[in-house]
């Protein structure tokens, strides 16, 4: 392989998995590659017979080596069967997987920096590997012991943690506990001290219901669980702003008051962030004892090998990955 001057960070690099070989994520890891050379030292867990044409590659043995790699640094791991655009296959389940693993075992070692992961297909893998999960972030509690993590969108303007994810709204007010939002609270400020170097974290928080239930006239979740717990948090001192009305959360000057905002759903935190930045946000596992990252998209099958795919998110993601493991790495030095 050819090589140029070490990272001059001199930090280990961040490992990338390929994720679904059928999705976008071959496509946009030249590109990102391109984008972040000289900035973000990482490499690719993947088959590199799945990448496309064109891209400049070279293999490597050991990740210390993607710091002095003049293009995209590929730890080879073969998926089998070439990669077919659009349309999964249940051969390559395992490899993904694996992949995963791999990632996650050379982080904890300390050869990797952090694990940023490319969009997975859940079928697929649940197809062709009896993939027990519902998706990375579960995988990699899993991976890590059981963890207890939460899931953070972010990009410059914002950061957004919703307090359940991927249920219907029927069942939001029912799955909304005490336990559960003290403990998506108390994760989310642990992370910004440690992973976003916020000393004094200011977290807002919002209603579920509009207007923030206004004084029990649209519900009283505020009033008989809400309020509550952020009343016994901030008796243990974390600073807290609401339950607010999430209508005037997310204009510029109510951001400005917080560095991360608590929602009490999926759409209530997906859409400002989405609205603000559609391209560059970044999904975050907070709660784990390694860094995760991952480009706020799916596996996009529709534009799959057809090089409309955007990298954007992707290479906000790794950037991200490395100024997250970067302060991490400054704690326990």
């Amino acid at each position: 392989m050819t090589t140029g001057a070490p990272s001059a960070d001199s930090l280990p690099p961040v490992a990338l998995t390929m994720g679904e070989p059928a999705g976008i994520g071959p496509d946009i890891v030249g590109p990102a590659f391109d984008a972040l050379k000289g900035e973000v030292p990482f490499f690719l867990i993947g088959d590199p017979s799945h990448l496309p044409d064109g891209v400049a590659f070279a293999e490597i043995s050991a990740p210390s080596e993607a710091l002095m790699a003049d293009h995209l640094p590929v730890l080879p791991h073969g998926f089998g069967s070439p990669r077919r655009p659009g349309l999964s296959q249940a051969d390559h389940a395992q490899h993904v997987i694996a992949a995963i693993e791999r990632a996650v075992e050379l982080t904890g070692s300390g050869e990797a920096l952090a694990v940023c992961t490319n969009p997975i297909h859940k079928k697929a893998l649940k197809d062709g590997a009896g993939f027990a999960f519902p998706g990375h972030t579960e995988f990699l509690a899993h991976l890590a012991g059981g963890a207890e993590v939460v899931m953070m969108l972010a990009c410059d303007g914002l950061r957004v943690v919703p307090a359940t994810i991927h249920i219907p709204i029927a069942e939001v007010p029912s799955t909304l506990t005490r336990d559960l939002l003290a403990q998506v609270i108390r994760t989310t400020h642990a992370a910004l001290i440690h992973d976003f170097a916020k000393p004094f974290p200011r977290i807002a928080v919002a209603g579920l219901n509009p207007h923030a239930g206004e004084g029990g006239a649209m519900g009283y979740e505020e009033i008989e669980m809400i309020t509550p717990v952020l009343d016994g948090l901030r008796a243990e001192g974390l600073d807290l702003i609401g339950p607010q009305s999430a209508d005037t959360m997310f204009h510029a000057a109510a951001r400005a008051g917080y560095d991360a905002a608590i929602c009490m759903y999926h759409d209530q935190a997906l859409i400002p962030i989405k609205t603000i930045d559609f391209a560059g946000g970044v999904n975050v596992t907070l709660g784990l004892p390694f860094v995760r990252t991952s480009p706020d998209h799916g596996t996009a099958f529709d534009i799959a090998g057809t090089g409309k795919a955007d990298p954007s998110s992707l290479v906000a993601a790794l950037r991200m990955a490395h100024q997250m493991g970067r302060i991490r790495q400054k704690r326990r030095t």
